[in-house]
């Protein structure tokens, strides 16, 4: 029986073969993700994966449709896996807004579904670090979720040298269109030209641009001149107050194809060009509007950032430790006598917060120690009687060796708590 396609499965290191997943490297990228939010006063939140397919019809329009994993249940309900996190995130909001302050920070670690073609840096599922500020509308808030996701990048070891943050915006890119185009309803089809810009053929690009009425080449003058306007270059001197003006450019290459972008937008990509964005987000401040069908109005931005593309890039730069079983102290039960008072000292060492593991059945003394040198232990402790009938503890640090003997009470405060 094997997993269904563009699905993945995570293993304890050390990993059976070259093409698993650790779940060990998971959860390193997931402790920067958590940690770097909540330095930034980020609250964690999470909802259903399961939705009413409606909710990201409504958001997206029913093209998505294609893209999902998407059934009627039992209940007769049109229903679908979720492919992203904001419609959820924006409905949770519609309904409980009142009750929190603004602006409201929260992010999310959800695990998302398409039913599309797998291909390098894209499968069918993955994780994904959301992170949104609603209640907001000034740029300081593009600002602070910038600077959360170049430190996020950061708290993993990338440096300005690894990746970029390329900044645009959806309100300069529909100046351009309105100066040169009456009609509005081209503006979809105009938005998506661009936003393919790098990855169709100057042949088609000039043909699908043309059609709207717009020249390639003006389009590429308004790129190349990158004149930031008021709302970036707001966003650029925070950043450059805080010392992170290295880690941004302006890009107006940057569009973010969704509709439903109103304001800065952005994406992180690596400077080597080896893979797919790293993270995109941007301003979006009539989605709530939207989902709750104009009840609550609320500026709006987010980003997210998933674990395929980011894993593949902290491995090819070396970033990711050597994972091991971070076993603090191994019990070695060599005296089957003793294995009641061994237990009752790992359970001890446990509840002070210590990972400790035993041999579970009677096994030799050697084996044990050997099974402590796989997990990577710090120390060993074997409990052993003296002449005079008392039980001791030998504590071991197996790293210089060295060993004392200590009352069995005494092993936690020998070991720091």
């Amino acid at each position: 029986m094997e997993r269904l396609p563009g699905f993945r499965d995570f293993y304890p290191e050390p990993l059976p073969n070259a093409d698993a997943w650790s779940a060990d490297a998971r959860n390193h990228i997931f402790r920067a993700w958590r940690e770097t939010a909540r330095r930034y006063g980020f609250r964690e939140y999470d909802g259903p994966p399961l939705e009413s397919l409606e909710l990201f019809t409504l958001k997206s329009g029913d093209e998505i449709v294609d893209q999902l994993f998407n059934f009627v249940d039992k209940g007769e309900r049109a229903v679908a896996m979720r492919p992203e996190m904001t419609p959820t995130l924006a409905r949770m909001i519609a309904t409980s807004e009142r009750a929190y302050k603004k602006p409201i920070k929260w992010f999310a670690l959800p695990q998302l579904f398409r039913y599309e073609k797998q291909q390098k840096g894209r499968l069918r599922e993955h994780f994904q670090l959301n992170c949104d500020i609603f209640g907001e509308a000034d740029t300081a808030a593009d600002a602070e979720l910038i600077a959360l996701l170049i430190d996020t990048l950061r708290a993993l070891g990338l440096s300005s040298d690894d990746f970029v943050i390329r900044l645009s915006s959806r309100n300069a890119w529909q100046e351009f269109f309105a100066k040169r185009c009456a009609d509005e309803s081209k503006a979809y089809a105009f938005y998506q030209v661009i936003d393919k810009l790098a990855r169709e053929s100057a042949e088609n690009s000039h043909a699908r641009l043309a059609a709207l009425g717009f020249s390639l080449d003006e389009v590429r003058a308004f790129i190349a001149a990158g004149e930031p306007t008021a709302e970036l270059r707001s966003v650029l001197d925070s950043l450059t107050a805080r010392g992170l003006g290295a880690f941004v450019q302006v890009d107006y290459n940057v569009i973010r194809g969704l509709a439903y972008y109103t304001g800065v937008v952005f994406e992180a990509f690596d400077k080597k060009g080896e893979f797919r964005a790293i993270a995109g987000g941007g301003r979006y401040n009539n989605l709530v509007k939207l989902i709750s069908g104009g009840k609550v109005d609320l500026p709006a931005l987010g980003f997210g950032m998933g674990d395929v593309v980011l894993l593949e890039l902290i491995k090819s730069r070396g970033l990711l430790p050597k994972f091991t079983a971070g076993v603090d102290v191994v019990a070695l039960v060599e005296d089957e006598a003793l294995r009641p008072e061994t237990l009752a000292l790992v359970q001890r060492l446990r509840e002070a917060g210590f990972a400790a593991d035993f041999s579970l059945v009677p096994v030799k003394g050697d084996k044990q120690f050997k099974r402590a040198l796989e997990l990577g232990a710090a120390h060993t402790v074997r409990l052993e009687r003296s002449p005079e009938g008392e039980v001791v503890a030998r504590l071991k640090h197996l790293q210089t060796r060295e060993e004392k003997v200590l009352a069995p009470d005494t092993v936690v405060a020998a070991l720091g708590r």
